[in-house]
């Protein structure tokens, strides 16, 4: 493994792999080193809405990026389908929020930003919803929300690299540190030996922190623990998303409905619990009590890379040559991915940046460690 890569990609999460599908479709060598299963941590685990939570409540920043993937996800998806046959089901199914209290927020946010979000009578959702629950009193819609099926979209991701020229990709390969030449990055260190690179990309979710920090510098991207729920019922029973009391019912194409999501400060663990089960499960039969009588037929925990106010970090590392950094996503790691990866390879590039990088750039928000 000590052929000279021109780029080597520290994570194989979305993040790592759209990553490495933008540069190898540029013609960069890509070798993409992953700790365990590619995309089996937060990408696999997540809920694949392609819109924040509350859209209106992240800076102009994070709905800059969010923006931009909203509008690429669709062609994103068709274009890994026609070249791998694996659909990643960009699903369009709409969101009600139900019950905000931001509402007013939101309003003025739509308003504000052009987005198709609108007040509606709440007999409106329960017509387009039938499963819904009673007891709400009032809904807010937008209508061209969809959600992607973030388990075949790394399928997809990963058929998509391997049919590209020079791309290596290994699983199961941890990263423990960084290669030094002077303040030079010029490779990382494996436990099969080092691999050298032109430059080296850390986009290794939850766990960027702690490599980061091997070289002294504190990147505050920490685990936050996401725990959800899956159903299976007929594939017309939820016929759009749903949120309200911050849990949200996404669902899928075949009639799978997940149910999330916990947010809990666990370290490293991501042991499911018995505590989170019953909680999502009252969460679930409150927004669609049908499911009251439906099995869980999934139960898992994720750890999401947190960062403060949600916003990545995008860009060469300062006083390090050679490294990047594209991570810190938190709740919005595949909402953001396209625009992230997009916006990563024009600077890696040295192309004309799709958006502003600047709120992304490490440069100010990192500390010596």
């Amino acid at each position: 493994m000590a052929k000279q890569q021109q780029v080597v990609i520290v994570g194989g999460g979305v993040i790592g792999l759209l990553t490495a599908y933008n540069l190898a479709r540029e013609g960069r060598a890509v070798m993409l080193l992953e700790r365990a299963g590619l995309g089996q941590e937060s990408s696999w685990a997540g809920g694949g809405i392609v819109s924040p939570l509350y859209p209106w409540r992240y800076s102009p920043a994070v709905t800059a990026l969010a923006h931009w993937s909203q509008d690429f996800y669709p062609q994103l998806a068709q274009r890994l389908f026609g070249a791998t046959g694996v659909d990643p089901e960009v699903h369009t199914t709409g969101l009600y929020w139900l019950d905000l209290d931001d509402e007013a927020d939101a309003l003025a946010w739509a308003a504000r930003e052009g987005r198709p979000l609108s007040k509606v009578d709440v007999s409106q959702a329960h017509d387009a919803v039938p499963a819904l629950g009673g007891g709400y009193s009032r809904a807010i819609y937008m209508a061209d929300v969809a959600n992607v099926r973030n388990p075949r979209l790394v399928k997809s991701l990963k058929a998509a690299l391997l049919a590209l020229p020079d791309v290596t990709i290994h699983e199961h390969c941890e990263v423990s540190g960084f290669v030094l030449n002077n303040n030079r990055v010029v490779g990382v260190n494996t436990a099969t030996g080092s691999v050298f690179a032109d430059q080296v990309v850390l986009a290794a979710g939850a766990w960027s922190g702690q490599l980061l920090s091997t070289l002294g510098m504190a990147l505050p991207v920490e685990p936050v623990k996401g725990q959800m729920i899956l159903y299976k019922c007929a594939s017309d029973f939820l016929s759009s998303m749903v949120l309200a009391k911050g849990r949200y019912a996404i669902p899928r194409r075949d009639g799978h409905i997940l149910i999330g999501s916990t947010l809990e400060h666990e370290g490293f663990d991501k042991t499911p619990t018995e505590t989170a089960l019953a909680s999502l499960k009252a969460s679930a039969v409150e927004l669609i009590p049908a499911l009251a009588d439906a099995e869980v037929v999934g139960h898992w925990a994720g750890l999401r890379p947190g960062s403060p106010e949600g916003i990545p970090y995008i860009g060469e590392v300062p006083g390090f040559q050679g490294l990047w950094l594209n991570c810190g996503h938190y709740r919005n790691g595949l909402v953001l991915a396209p625009a992230s990866c997009q916006l990563f390879a024009d600077l890696l590039l040295g192309r004309a940046p799709i958006i502003d990088p600047a709120p992304y750039a490490p440069a100010g928000r990192l500390n010596a460690g």
